[in-house]
C-alpha cells in the first residue's frame, strides 16, 4: 500500500482491446480479444520499445487466459473461449501442443507448485486439475453455485489447498489429498470473483472482485476454514452524492450500492461504511444478500458538524422512501429514530435540511409537504403550511430542496413549479414567495452570504438574495442537465458541472465564468472542500470519488487575462486511481499542469496576486523571524552554566562613546579589536574548508541590486538559520569607527548601504513583511551606531523610515477599520 509506482512507458502496438498480460522473466507477453500476442522485453524498456515477436493464435481461438507453467522455459499456455487448450513456445513462435478440452469455455487456468500441474477452470462450473506432461486428468471438481469457475490458486504453506472463485460470489476451498470440498465462504463478494492469490509460505488468502472490494483471510489453525482478516472497498454501484467533512478531512459518500460511506482523504485505513444494524446477521438468516437487506439508494443528505458528539447529526432521504433516517457519526451507525412525516399521506421523502444549531431537521416530500423534527428526540415540531394552496400543504407539487439560514430565523424551500418560499422558522409561517420562472430541479444556499442558487429545466443558474428578495446573478453557459451546484467557503465562487461535460466555476462578485474544463465522463456530484484546495467528483458509470487537487484558481488571484470566456473550455481526463501521475511529477523536472487551470491562464507569481494597500507575509515559521528578534535572550539562555572564572585585568579609565538608546558604550581596545579580527578570520577560513563561497551573501545582495531583483537574495536569507543570518550581518559589522577614510573606499559601507536599498526596495513592495522587519531590527541593532555617524546612510535611513511610516499607516487604517465594523457588530443587536 505504500509503494511509490513511477510511470515508465506506453507499449502501442495492438489495434484491438487488450485482455491478458502475464509477465514472467524478462518478458511482458500481451493478448488482445482478436488473438494477437506480442511479446516486449521487459528490461530496458521505454516510450519506442517494439515487440520482439508476434503471434497470430488462430481464427478459431478466442484467449480467455495465459498462465506460465512452472520449469517450462519460454512456454506458456492459453486457454480459449471455445474450450480449447494450446502449449506455445514464444521464443520460437510455435505451438508445441493442443489439449482435447472438456466441451466447455475455459475461464481461468493457474500453475501448482507441483511440477507438470495445472488447474483450469471452465464455464459450466468445474473444475479441471490436469497433468499437461502426460495430458491426463488427475482431479475434477464441480461448484455447489451457478456459474464459471473465474478464478483459481494453489496454497503454497504446504497445505494441500486449491482455492476457486466464481461469478456468483462464492469462494471455494478443496482439499487436493482428500479430493473433496473442505469449506465454502458464501458471502465473500457480491459480485463475481476476479482475482484469488494465496501468500507465499502463509495460510492467508486475497481475493478480489468486481464489487470493488479486497478481501485478506486467514486460515484457521483448528479447523482449517477461513475467517475474514480485514478488507479495503468502495462504491460496488458508482455514487450519488457527495460532501466534504469534518475540515476536509472526510468525504461522506452515497451511492446507488444502497451504502452510505465515509472516505478518508489523507489516509485510507480511516475510511469505513456506516453500519446498519446487523446487515450481514440479519441477511444469512433470512438467507437473501446484504443489498436487499440494506436501505434503498440515498437520493439526498444534510450534515451538521456542531452536534456530532451529542446525538445524530445526519438526516438521508432515500429513493422512493416515505421516511428520513438519521445517522451518528461519532459510532458511524444508523440512528435510532426514524423520521416520518405527514404519516396520513405518506409520499417519498425527497429534500432535506439540518439547521445550523445542529437541533433540527426539516423534510420535503413529493406531495408539496414540510415537517420540522427535532433529532434528539426525533418528534415532530410542527409542519409548515401555505393556506393559499389548493391543499393545506407547503408547496403545490414537489419539494426539490430545502435550506435553513445561519440564525434560525429564515427557512427557505423550492417547489418543482417554480415557486421559492421563504418561511419564518419558528413560527413556521410564510414570509415571502416569488416565481423562478422555470421549473426548478434543484437549489443550493450558502449561509455566510445569504445567496440561494437555483437550477431549473432551462440549464440557466439563477442566484437570489434572500434578505433583499430579489434575484442578483444569472450564469448561462451550459447545454445540458445541470447535475449538482457547490458554493465555495467563503462564497465568492459556484460550481457547477452538467451532463454536457463541462465543469464551471463562476465569479459570484464579477458576475462572470472564471474557469470551465471539459472531462470525458459527466459529473454528477461535486464538493469543494473547505480550504478550496480539493474539489471531489462523482462521474456517469464511475463507483470512484476522484479528487482534482487546484493551487491556482482559488489563490485569490483576480486577473483578467485568466477568466474563462466558455468559447474555450479545457479538454481533462478523469485523474487516475493510482499514484502514477504524482509520483511522476515528484521524479520528473517538468512542472504539473493544474486540472483546473485555464488553458490561457497565465503563471502568476506570489507578487502579481498582491492586492493594493495590503502586504504579503512570508509564511516562514513564526518561531524562525521570532527568533532574530530575540537571539540574544536565546544565546543567554542556552549558554552552558560555567564556574566562575577570575576576571581580567582591566585599565582603571575605559574610553566610552554616545549611543542612540542613550547607554554608555565603551570603546574596544586594540586587543578586543585584534580578538574581533582574528573571530572573523577564523569564520571565514571554516567557510572556505567547507566548500560554501567566501562572499555568497554580498554576491547575491550586489547581483540583484544590478538587476533590480532581489527575490533571489530574499529567498537566500530566508532559508539561512537565525544564527547564521546574524554572522552574516556581523561580519559587515564596523569595527573601528574612528576611521578616517573615505566612506567611498570603504568595502563596509558599501555593503550596508546596498542593504538599505534592499530594505527600501522590499517595504515599498510590501513583501514578505513580517520576516523583513525582524531583519531590519536586527541590522539596526548591529550596524545602527554606523548609520548614525555617516550622512549618506543617513540620507538611507530617513527614505526607509518614511516609506516604512506610509506602508504600516495604510495597514493600520485597515485594521482600524476593521476593528470598528467588528465592535459594531459585536454590539449590535439583530
Amino acid at each position: 500500500m505504500g509503494m511509490r509506482l513511477r510511470f515508465s512507458s506506453v507499449l502501442t502496438r495492438h489495434s484491438a482491446k487488450v485482455n491478458l498480460l502475464l509477465l514472467f522473466g524478462e518478458h511482458i507477453l500481451s493478448v488482445d480479444v482478436e488473438g494477437n500476442m506480442f511479446m516486449w522485453t521487459f528490461k530496458g524498456i521505454n516510450q519506442t520499445s517494439a515487440p520482439f515477436g508476434h503471434i497470430l493464435l488462430g481464427e478459431k481461438f478466442t484467449p480467455s487466459c495465459i498462465v506460465h507453467p512452472d520449469t517450462y522455459l519460454n512456454k506458456v499456455i492459453l486457454g480459449s473461449q471455445e474450450g480449447s487448450l494450446q502449449l506455445w513456445n514464444i521464443s520460437t513462435k510455435k505451438k508445441l501442443y493442443e489439449f482435447k478440452g472438456w466441451n466447455s469455455a475455459i475461464s481461468s487456468c493457474v500453475s501448482s507448485p507441483a511440477l507438470d500441474v495445472v488447474a483450469v477452470g471452465c464455464a459450466d462450473g468445474k473444475i479441471h486439475v490436469h497433468n499437461i506432461r502426460y495430458d491426463e486428468e488427475l482431479v475434477t471438481f464441480t461448484h455447489s453455485t451457478r456459474g464459471a469457475v473465474t478464478a483459481l490458486s494453489f496454497s503454497t504453506d504446504g497445505q494441500p489447498l486449491l482455492a476457486s472463485g466464481g461469478s456468483s460470489g462464492v469462494i471455494s476451498i478443496w482439499n487436493l489429498e482428500k479430493r473433496r470440498l473442505q469449506s465454502v465462504i458464501r458471502d465473500a463478494h457480491d459480485s463475481s470473483i476476479i482475482s484469488l492469490h494465496f501468500f507465499a509460505n502463509e495460510p492467508a488468502l486475497l481475493s478480489s472482485s468486481a464489487d470493488n472490494s479486497i478481501k485478506k483471510w486467514k486460515f484457521g489453525t483448528s479447523d482449517g476454514d477461513p475467517n475474514l482478516h480485514s478488507f479495503r472497498c468502495g462504491h460496488s454501484a458508482p455514487p450519488l452524492c457527495i460532501r466534504f467533512y469534518a475540515d476536509g478531512r472526510f468525504i461522506l459518500s452515497a451511492g446507488q450500492d444502497r451504502a452510505f460511506r465515509l472516505f478518508s482523504v489523507i489516509q485510507d485505513k480511516q475510511s469505513k461504511e456506516l453500519s446498519q444494524h446487523h446487515v450481514s446477521k440479519r441477511a444469512k438468516k433470512l438467507r437473501v444478500k446484504e443489498e436487499e437487506i440494506k436501505l434503498k439508494p440515498v437520493i439526498s443528505f444534510d450534515c451538521a458538524e456542531i452536534r456530532e458528539r451529542d446525538w445524530c447529526n445526519v438526516v438521508t432521504c432515500h429513493m422512493d422512501t416515505a421516511q428520513a433516517y438519521v445517522w451518528r457519526l461519532k459510532h458511524f451507525v444508523l440512528g435510532e429514530h426514524i423520521l416520518n412525516p405527514c404519516p396520513e399521506d405518506p409520499t417519498p421523502v425527497k429534500a432535506c435540511a439540518i439547521s445550523a444549531c445542529g437541533n433540527f431537521a426539516v423534510l420535503g416530500t413529493a406531495g408539496g409537504w414540510m415537517e420540522r423534527f427535532n433529532l434528539q428526540s426525533g418528534i415532530s415540531r410542527g409542519s409548515y403550511l401555505d393556506m393559499s394552496e389548493r391543499r393545506s400543504c407547503a408547496h403545490d407539487g414537489e419539494v426539490v430542496g430545502v435550506a435553513c439560514d445561519a440564525t434560525n430565523t429564515l427557512l427557505i424551500s423550492a417547489g418543482y413549479h417554480g415557486d421559492i418560499k421563504v418561511w419564518d422558522f419558528k413560527a413556521r409561517e410564510l414570509k415571502f414567495r416569488w416565481e423562478v420562472g422555470s421549473s426548478v430541479v434543484k437549489i443550493v444556499y450558502h449561509r455566510v452570504n445569504g445567496l440561494l442558487a437555483t437550477v431549473g429545466d432551462d440549464f440557466i443558474i439563477r442566484l437570489f438574495d434572500v434578505v433583499a428578495l430579489r434575484m442578483v446573478r444569472k450564469f448561462e453557459g451550459h447545454t445540458d442537465r445541470i447535475t449538482d451546484l457547490c458554493f465555495s467557503e467563503d462564497g465568492k465562487w459556484l460550481m457547477s458541472s452538467s451532463m454536457d461535460g463541462s465543469l464551471r466555476i463562476w465569479d459570484v462578485i464579477l458576475a462572470r465564468q472564471i474557469d470551465a474544463m471539459q472531462v470525458d465522463v459527466p459529473v454528477t456530484a461535486l464538493s469543494l472542500s473547505p480550504n478550496m484546495d480539493v474539489l471531489a467528483t462523482t462521474h456517469v458509470d464511475q463507483n470512484g470519488v476522484y479528487l482534482w487537487v487546484n493551487q491556482a484558481m482559488f489563490s485569490g488571484a483576480s486577473n483578467a487575462n485568466s477568466y474563462g470566456t466558455g468559447k474555450e473550455v479545457l479538454s481533462v481526463k478523469l485523474p487516475p486511481v493510482s499514484s502514477m501521475e504524482s509520483s511522476q511529477a515528484e521524479d520528473s523536472d517538468e512542472p504539473v499542469v493544474n486540472h483546473l487551470q485555464s488553458k490561457d491562464a497565465p503563471a502568476f507569481r506570489s507578487q502579481d496576486q498582491q492586492i493594493p494597500d495590503l502586504v504579503t507575509l512570508s509564511l516562514l515559521p513564526k518561531s524562525q523571524w521570532q527568533s532574530l528578534i530575540n537571539l540574544d535572550i536565546i544565546k543567554v539562555r542556552n549558554k552552558p552554566i560555567e564556574p566562575p572564572k577570575k576576571p581580567e585585568m582591566a585599565p582603571f579609565f575605559l574610553p566610552s562613546v554616545p549611543s542612540l538608546s542613550g547607554e554608555i558604550l565603551f570603546k574596544p581596545s586594540k586587543i578586543a579589536i585584534e580578538e574581533r579580527d582574528a573571530k572573523v578570520d577564523e569564520v571565514e577560513n571554516n567557510r572556505r574548508q567547507s566548500g560554501m563561497p567566501t562572499s555568497q551573501f554580498l554576491q547575491l545582495l550586489q547581483s540583484s541590486m544590478e538587476m533590480k531583483n532581489f527575490s533571489a537574495f530574499t529567498e537566500y536569507i530566508k532559508g539561512l538559520s537565525p544564527s547564521t543570518l546574524d554572522v552574516e550581518l556581523r561580519m559587515l559589522q564596523i569595527i573601528d569607527d574612528d576611521d578616517q577614510q573615505e566612506p567611498d573606499k570603504r568595502p563596509e559601507l558599501f555593503t550596508i548601504d546596498l542593504l538599505l536599498d534592499y530594505f527600501i526596495h522590499e517595504i515599498s513592495c510590501r513583501n514578505d513583511f513580517e520576516f523583513i522587519q525582524a531583519v531590519i531590527r536586527l541590522f539596526l541593532k548591529i550596524h545602527g551606531e554606523t548609520v548614525r555617524r555617516q550622512s549618506r546612510l543617513q540620507e538611507k535611513a530617513r527614505k526607509l523610515l518614511e516609506i516604512q511610516s506610509t506602508v504600516w499607516q495604510r495597514v493600520d487604517k485597515l485594521f482600524q477599520s476593521a476593528r470598528c465594523m467588528v465592535t459594531f457588530l459585536s454590539n449590535s443587536q439583530f
